[in-house]
Order: structure tokens, then sequence, then C-alpha cells
């Protein structure tokens, strides 16, 4: 399959892209600021160029997504704005655009994450856009076949710990690898509307 991969050389991107390739499969890696293509899907002129450079799809991937993490009073709307647009508004442009790239019995994986199901201080905004992302792919399913859709949501990745750890306290973290292999089973399998949990 020919799959574009939007987040390819982020820590989640990278363990995707090496799953899916180990398959046989080619990957065009999207990045904000490099990448096989170069592309900000948050905005949806740059979406629409970035279809038009791509060419014929078997499968869009997605294993990025921006979230402001600030505590409820601290947070400004426009830090729900720019959760809402980097995390749930840009994987819904490239699905709403993408339907008409994709091969007919293509498929489509987003992201969402833990917070969506167990959420932490600091986190709401990026509750909020994870639940939109999947409340979109359950929709999404009932009109989209026979192309599909999914989501993954992991919990924080081994990999990210020195980061966001602090976040999670008590939290268990999964690999990259691990939470590779949900993007493996939802483009290669036959389910739709569907959120892999890797928890």
């Amino acid at each position: 399959m020919r799959i574009l991969l939007v987040g390819a050389g982020g820590t989640l991107g990278t363990a995707v892209r090496g799953a899916l390739a180990a398959r046989g499969h080619e990957v065009v890696g999207v990045g904000r600021s490099g990448g096989d293509l170069v592309a900000d899907v948050t905005d949806p002129e740059q979406v629409a160029r970035l279809y038009a450079q791509a060419g014929p799809l078997d499968a869009v991937a997605v294993a990025a997504g921006e979230a402001v993490f600030r505590p409820l009073g601290q947070l400004a709307a426009e830090d729900f704005t720019a959760t809402l647009r980097g995390k749930a508004l840009s994987q819904i442009e490239l699905v709403r655009q993408g339907a008409a790239h994709l091969a007919p019995t293509g498929s489509f994986t987003l992201v969402s994450g833990v917070l969506t199901e167990q959420p932490i201080v600091a986190g709401a905004a990026a509750s909020a856009a994870n639940g939109a992302v999947e409340a979109f792919v359950r929709a999404a399913a009932v009109e989209l076949p026979p192309q599909r859709i999914n989501a993954v949501s992991p919990t924080v990745l081994e990999e990210s710990l020195p980061a966001y750890g602090p976040f999670f306290a008590g939290m268990e973290a999964v690999s990259a690898a691990r939470a590779a292999t949900a993007y493996v089973r939802s483009v290669e399998g036959a389910q739709t509307g569907q959120v892999y949990r890797i928890h």
C-alpha cells in the first residue's frame, strides 16, 4: 500500500513508519518542517496542496497533534482553540478532503490519546480534543464506507517520559513500537469506527 503518514518524523511517527515499511508498504512522510512532503495540516489550503502533491494513496495515517497543557484556571480561550485546531480539526480536515483522494477501499487512521478516558490535571484541552477525534471517527465510519476510519489512542510513550512524565504520574507508559502495532492493525485490517486503546 501507499500510505501518507502525517507526523512521520516524531517519536510515534518514526515508529509507525518503521512498522509499516517493514511490512512492505510505501510510506510518504509528512512534516511541518521536513519529510518527503512538507505541510502544516492545521491549514486547510496546505492540506489541499498536500493531497495534490501526494498522488494516489491507499491509506492516510496521523501520528501527530499539538495540545496546550495548563491547569484549567490558566487556560485561555486561545489555548482551547489552538488545541482543537492542532489535534482535532486538522485530522478532521485530512479526512474531509482526503476521502476524494483515497482509494475506494482505503483507510484513515487518526490519533487521540489516553486523556479521553483518564483525565489529568492540566489536560482539559487535550481531553476535549481527543474526545472530538474519537466522536468524529465513530460518525465518519457511518458515511465513509467502503473506505474505513479508525483511531489509535496511546497512553504516554516511554520515549516521551522526559518531557511529559510529570503530567502522567502513576500512569503506565508504553513504547512507541507497541503503539505502532495498532496502526498496522488499522491499516491492514477490516474494522472501521474503532478506537484502538494502547493503555
